[in-house]
């Protein structure tokens, strides 16, 4: 019997190890994990525990692995990068984030394999041309990342719409630009972590948790925005990608609403069952000057594309996250 293979890079992280809770769902399909694991006591093996894999392949192996199997291979999921902002090896950050992708990328076109990958809003800057989702060649290359880890994640969405331009593609090839995602299995991710994850702590003990501070005109203390989503409905988009193999493009995907830290830091509260007690420290100068105060995607090329799937509300996923995993002695999807 013929196997159906999704082999996913960096299937134990935060995004995923949730990407692969959601497929091993589907009995008819062998998800395969390409990751690093590292130290145990991370707890970042715990992310798969709960689920089936077909097999768990060290990021040296990969090539050597999809070239045996290619023919069972029905589509890489590409989550694997460094996503850290603030790493500071730029030679680091964009031979992982851009060269493997390029060559991921090379691999699928020649066998003629699905490629999903992440993008980032990162790639968006400062947010000055705003939040829209055009994936011409042009539109991609005029953005300008405010980062090294942004900017690896653009060079690799313009690489691939040069790439379609010329006809040289993997059947599919869909990318998603990943807004503030927050939800389980990110406990291994440090000062990384989502901002609802890193207050909880404060909040389960019953003390107050301190935000920044406004340096702009018209905007309150802790009123800067984000477009935060649920990791749960990141993994659902990533699975009608799976099921619509007619899809291409990099799209946008957060849940299309821009939310305050203040609103985030309430919610977090209100799940607890906890009076909100929120303080105001100041933003650190090394940041102050082009710190973005405003992201929200616009997410209509996806719903154009066919996605119907309706987006959690930041009380609600906050809720079911405090509720469902910080709060339980299990917090593990």
């Amino acid at each position: 019997m013929t196997r159906r293979i999704v082999f996913v890079t960096g299937g134990a992280g935060f995004i995923g190890s949730n990407i692969v809770a959601r497929l091993a769902e589907d009995r008819s399909l062998d998800v395969v994990v390409c990751d690093r694991l590292r130290e145990a006591d991370l707890g970042k093996w715990r992310n798969l525990s709960r689920h089936p894999i077909g097999d768990f392949v060290a990021p040296e192996e990969m090539f050597d692995w999809l070239e045996k199997r290619w023919r069972d291979v029905e589509a890489v999921i590409h989550m694997g990068a460094i996503s850290s902002t603030t790493e500071p090896d730029a030679d680091r950050i964009i031979q992982t984030n851009f060269g493997l992708s390029r060559d991921l990328f090379r691999w699928c076109t020649d066998r003629q394999r699905r490629l999903i990958y992440a993008s980032s809003a990162a790639t968006y800057g400062d947010g000055a041309q705003g939040f829209e989702d055009p994936d011409d060649f042009e539109s991609l290359a005029a953005l300008r990342p405010l980062n090294a880890y942004g900017w690896s994640k653009a060079l690799f969405d313009v690489f691939t719409a040069r790439q379609a331009a010329r006809e040289y593609a993997p059947p599919q090839c869909a990318g998603l630009k990943f807004f503030n995602v927050y939800g389980p299995n990110e406990g291994h991710k440090g000062a990384m972590k989502s901002v609802a994850a890193q207050i909880w702590p404060s909040v389960r003990d019953g003390q107050g948790v301190q935000l920044f501070r406004s340096y702009r005109e018209g905007i309150p203390d802790g009123g800067q925005k984000r477009d935060f989503v649920y990791v749960r409905d990141v993994a659902e988009v990533v699975a009608w990608l799976l099921a619509s193999p007619q899809v291409n493009g990099v799209f946008n995907l957060g849940s299309g609403q821009a939310r305050s830290f203040e609103d985030l830091a309430r919610a977090v509260f209100a799940a607890a069952g906890q009076p909100a007690q929120i303080g105001y420290i100041p933003m650190p100068t090394a940041i102050r000057d082009h710190y973005q105060y405003f992201t929200e995607a616009r997410m209509e090329r996806l719903a154009s594309a066919g996605y119907s799937g309706a987006f959690t509300s930041l009380e609600d996923g906050v809720a079911d996250y405090v509720r469902s995993y910080l709060a339980t002695d299990d917090p593990y999807r």
